[in-house]
């Protein structure tokens, strides 16, 4: 990567990683659909493939910009932050457009749905089991990635890195019981506008989870080998603003979908 010493910001240098992601994401496109017509995989788990490859090397590029050449200057993180932020706001508009759908079809259920909310033959979790122990993990992982930031501020690296580990397996947790209580549902993503709001928008902010969670592994990564510092850690900072996104999304979803809408 290149810097003109004449000005603070970065200048990238040619990189095969962005058309190399493209390519990889229409393959594995591509694939999908074959595996949707014919029962092929192959082709899909090789776009898959490729991209997580990608991604790998990609990211190395940039913790090797951030850390070791100095590219990120002040005014070059004052540029990703707002970037992370534009990016946030639009994931926002994104979980909104399932807010719509499910309040929309839930505050005027028409014939088809029997005229009542839930729909009729539609038996929804209780919000008090399963539900709200994944919000209680999901409110104590941004304690401790909350936790885990103070400390890094202060220079604390064992208490960032131990906030980090619970973060990560709370995650981790949160994941497993999602998982559990998809195995166990009453109902499918077939079952009414119900079922295909619950399971899209649970879904999605599942798949979330698992970016989230692999954002703080890497962290966790480069905190060990002490790429941070107090006031040179935007990559953890981004993390965390994902993750309380992330929970913050949850809670809505929490009250929406599983308490009022049951």
């Amino acid at each position: 990567m290149s810097m003109n010493s004449n000005h603070p910001y970065h200048l990238v240098t040619y990189s095969p990683w962005p058309i190399m992601a493209a390519l990889s994401i229409m393959i594995g496109m591509v694939g999908f659909i074959k595996f949707s017509y014919s029962y092929n995989e192959k082709m899909m788990f090789m776009g898959m493939f490729m991209l997580i490859l990608t991604t790998i090397q990609w990211w190395r590029d940039v913790v090797r910009e951030s850390t070791y050449q100095g590219c990120h200057t002040k005014e070059v993180m004052t540029g990703l932050r707002w970037g992370m932020i534009l990016f946030i706001i639009s994931e926002i508009f994104f979980f909104i457009s399932f807010f719509w759908t499910f309040y929309h079809s839930s505050l005027a259920p028409n014939i088809e749905l029997g005229a009542m909310w839930p729909p009729l033959g539609i038996i929804p979790f209780n919000a008090l089991q399963v539900p709200l122990l994944n919000t209680t993990v999901l409110l104590a992982s941004g304690i401790t990635i909350t936790w885990s930031h103070h400390g890094l501020l202060e220079n604390n690296y064992t208490q960032a890195t131990q906030g980090l580990i619970f973060t990560i397996l709370l995650g981790l947790y949160f994941t497993m019981l999602q998982l559990y209580e998809y195995f166990e549902a009453p109902f499918t993503i077939a079952d009414s506008v119900f079922g295909s709001s619950f399971f899209v928008a649970t879904g999605f902010h599942g798949l979330h989870v698992i970016i989230g969670t692999t954002f703080l592994i890497i962290c966790l990564s480069r905190m060990l080998f002490m790429h941070f510092t107090a006031n040179h850690h935007f990559g953890f900072e981004a993390a965390a603003w994902y993750w309380h996104f992330v929970d913050v999304v949850w809670l809505f979803l929490y009250v929406s979908i599983y308490w009022w809408g049951s």
